[in-house]
Parts: structure tokens; C-alpha cells; sequence
């Protein structure tokens, strides 16, 4: 029996051509509305957050606004009055339920400043309280581990980015997603047998940059909500800044390794774990940096770097599913997790 969580990876390309098809005029219409801004501070959780990291990077490189990552507790711990002089406040939540997300919204409304909710549920509180919503199209999302709703998530952020640009190639470049995201499944499709080899990995680490340093975080917690393994996610600047004094002989090392301004680095330090022993398994479309790896996970090449993230996740979300499966875990209900996780 095919599992909701293996239905939903493989319906991602259906998500995107339909969000692309109902958000990005919308979109444009709402960043033409816009008052002026300086920077946006985003609020978000979990794999949210790791959509909001993206951000950071696309919507700076291709648009020049800053992006700051908001701390909610501020807010609902501390009780603290924020300065948001300047910002635009936005709210990322598959849910659109949890508290301290709402809170940063509300307190951004409080201040006058233009708000922005990001969330599969058009009717949720996060919603209710913004004064543009954004809305997934991805349909309920019944496995607990984010999917379909994250690779959404990267969607409007790059569509933003897009937007924000007025570059009306970037804009151009969104479409081939749909396409190029089902050719990365298709590639992947024999991934279970390449699995079976890291049943009993207990650890590893996982290593991106640029654009794809949210790509390791959300692969490390795929990793770990699916298949309970201790996954310690890095940018490769930060790796070489004290934790590669942990790289052991045959220990498991995840490279997101896409084309681009990133990818030199990468190379350098795919050589030196590679000299240190570790076990590389590498997402790349570069026949170069595939070699390198004892597990290869390929992705479609002549993707533009910065819509890479929608690609490399594809891979990492088929390792831990079939990791999960090899395990004899459930993949659709993870222990001790729940669907919406309300915190405050």
C-alpha cells in the first residue's frame, strides 16, 4: 500500500502548476499595492521557517530587501513592544493556527505596518488577521511530516522574489518548476534500493549554502521526524567554523550541491570530508561532484540556482521516506507528533 506521505511527495508537480496558475498575478498585484518597505520580518516554525531561510536569499538576491527572522517568544514571553519602522510582516503556517505566529502579525497590524499571512487555510486566525493571504492550493496535507505544503511554501517565496524584482525573466524561470520537479522524481524512483545501506545510521550531517541552506535544515528534520536519526544541519562556512572536528571515519555527510556561486565551495569541502574519511552522499545535477559520492541522488539539470531548493528537497524527501519504510516505521504518523502544533 502506498503511503500519504509517498502520494503527496509525488503530487508536488501538480501543487506547483496549480499555485503558479492561481497566486502569481495575484501576487503581482498585491507587491504593485505595497507600500513602501524596507525589509521583512518573517514569523514562522519548523519547516516554515525553513521556507522563510529561503527567503533570505532570494528575495535579497534578486530584489535587494533585506529579510529578518522573527523570534515570537518576544512577543508572547516577554511581552516586549517591537520597533518595525520600515518592515513588511509576514506570517508562514501550513496551519495558519499557531499562536505566536498570529502574534507577530497582530503586533505588526498594531503598528501599521502591511501584513502578509502564508498558509494552506485561506479561512484560519492567521489569516484572518493579515491584510494579504497568500493561499498554498495544496490541499489537505493528511501525512504529519510537511511535503507538499514546504515545496508551496519555497513557491511563493520565489514568486515574491519574482515579483519584487520586476525582472519579468525571473518571472519566466517559475515555469519550468512543474516540469523539472517531476523529472527529479522520475530520477529518483529507484532510491530504495540505494536506502537499504543506512538502516542502522544513527547520525549524520547535512551541509548546504546560499539558497540550499534551508534545503539542509528541512532535510535534516525530515530525517529526523521520519526516521528518529540524529541529523545536525549546516551552512558549509559554519561547518568549518568547529563541527568538522566531528567528521570520523565512514560517518554519513549529505552535500546539496546544485550549480552556482555556492558550488566551488562545496567542491572544496566534498574533497576534504571526502580526504577525512566521511561517506558523502551528494544532490547535485554535476556529473563531477556525483562522482565524489558513495550514494549519488541526482537531480534535472539547468535549473536557475536560485529555484534550486524546490528541486534538491525532492531527493531528500524520497531518502527519508524510504529510509522510514526500510525502518518498518509508519511514515504518514511519526511518534509522539501531531498535524498542527500550536506554540506560543
Amino acid at each position: 500500500m502506498v503511503s500519504l506521505l509517498e502520494q503527496e511527495i509525488w503530487s508536488q508537480p501538480e501543487v506547483i502548476k496549480r499555485l503558479l496558475e492561481r497566486e502569481t498575478k495575484h501576487i503581482e498585484k498585491i507587491v504593485a499595492q505595497l507600500p513602501a518597505f524596507d525589509y521583512a520580518l518573517i514569523a514562522a516554525r519548523g519547516s516554515s521557517d525553513h521556507a522563510a531561510t529561503y527567503a533570505k536569499y532570494a528575495w535579497t538576491t534578486l530584489a535587494g530587501y533585506p529579510v529578518a527572522l522573527a523570534a515570537p517568544s518576544l512577543l508572547t514571553m516577554y511581552k516586549t513592544q517591537m520597533h518595525l519602522t520600515g518592515s513588511l510582516v509576514v506570517g508562514i503556517s501550513q496551519s495558519g493556527q499557531s499562536p505566536d505566529i498570529i502574534a507577530v502579525l497582530e503586533e505588526g497590524k498594531r503598528l501599521g505596518r502591511p501584513t502578509l499571512a502564508i498558509t494552506n487555510d485561506g479561512a484560519s486566525p492567521l489569516a484572518s488577521m493579515a491584510d494579504h493571504v497568500i493561499e498554498l492550493h495544496a490541499r489537505p496535507e493528511q501525512s504529519i511530516a510537511a511535503t507538499k505544503t514546504y515545496t508551496a511554501q519555497l513557491a511563493v517565496m520565489a514568486i515574491f522574489a519574482a515579483a519584487l524584482s520586476g525582472n519579468e525573466q525571473h518571472l519566466a524561470a517559475l515555469q519550468q518548476l512543474p516540469s523539472v520537479m517531476e523529472a527529479t522524481l522520475r530520477l529518483d524512483s529507484g532510491l530504495a534500493r540505494s536506502v537499504e545501506r543506512y538502516r542502522y545510521m544513527d547520525r549524520c550531517i547535512v551541509i548546504g549554502r546560499g539558497y540550499n541552506y534551508a534545503s539542509s535544515f528541512e532535510f535534516a528534520l525530515k530525517l529526523k521526524e521520519l526516521t528518529y536519526i540524529m541529523a545536525s544541519a549546516y551552512s558549509s562556512a559554519d561547518f568549518r567554523h568547529g563541527p568538522i572536528a566531528t567528521i570520523e571515519s565512514g560517518l554519513p555527510v549529505f552535500l546539496f550541491m546544485p550549480a552556482g556561486a555556492t558550488y566551488e565551495d562545496m567542491l572544496d569541502l566534498a574533497n576534504e570530508l571526502q580526504h577525512r574519511g566521511a561517506e558523502l552522499l551528494v544532490i547535485s545535477e554535476s556529473e563531477q561532484a556525483l562522482s565524489l559520492a558513495r550514494t549519488a541522488l541526482p537531480i534535472y539539470p539547468g535549473v536557475p540556482e536560485w529555484l534550486t531548493p524546490l528541486i534538491t528537497i525532492i531527493p531528500g524527501q524520497l531518502f527519508a521516506l524510504n529510509l522510514a519504510l526500510i525502518k518498518d516505521l509508519n511514515p504518514d504518523i511519526p511518534r509522539g507528533l501531531h498535524k498542527v502544533t500550536r506554540t506560543l
